[in-house]
């Protein structure tokens, strides 16, 4: 359904550590430096079929959150939840919501986890039990 996702940053260098870190916690490669034709700074990581990207925002303006939104990212166990969480806290993201673990509800048991990224942006990571 999707080609990417991309987020915007307000300071490209530092959201680059934050995702190579946390996304290698799923066995993705660092994140490939792209410039804009604009001259902006962007990465890309790809991994299972899907990417994602982090941009510096090609109208100059500050990259905001969106109020909201959560991007999810697919876990192979409640362990690798645990550990992308773990990451992210780390390389200063924000743990949100409960504690990582597993939560029962309409749509069975999923384990979950949330954080805020430096922008602040939710990322959940998510198995599927």
């Amino acid at each position: 359904m999707f080609s990417h996702i991309m987020v915007g940053t307000n300071d490209f260098d530092r959201a680059k550590a934050f995702y190579d870190s946390v996304l290698a916690t799923l066995g993705v490669k660092p994140g490939m430096v792209n410039v804009a034709a604009t001259g902006h700074k962007r990465a890309f990581w790809m991994h299972a079929g899907g990417m994602f990207g982090i941009s510096e925002p090609i109208n100059n303006e500050p990259a905001t959150a969106s109020n909201g939104s959560t991007i999810g990212f697919a876990c192979d166990s409640l362990e690798q939840v645990k550990a992308f969480h773990d990451a992210a806290v780390a390389a200063g993201g924000t743990s949100i919501e409960d504690a990582p673990g597993p939560r029962t509800g309409a749509m069975g048991t999923l384990n979950l986890g949330y954080v805020r990224d430096l922008d602040g942006h939710k990322l959940c990571m998510l198995h599927r039990a």
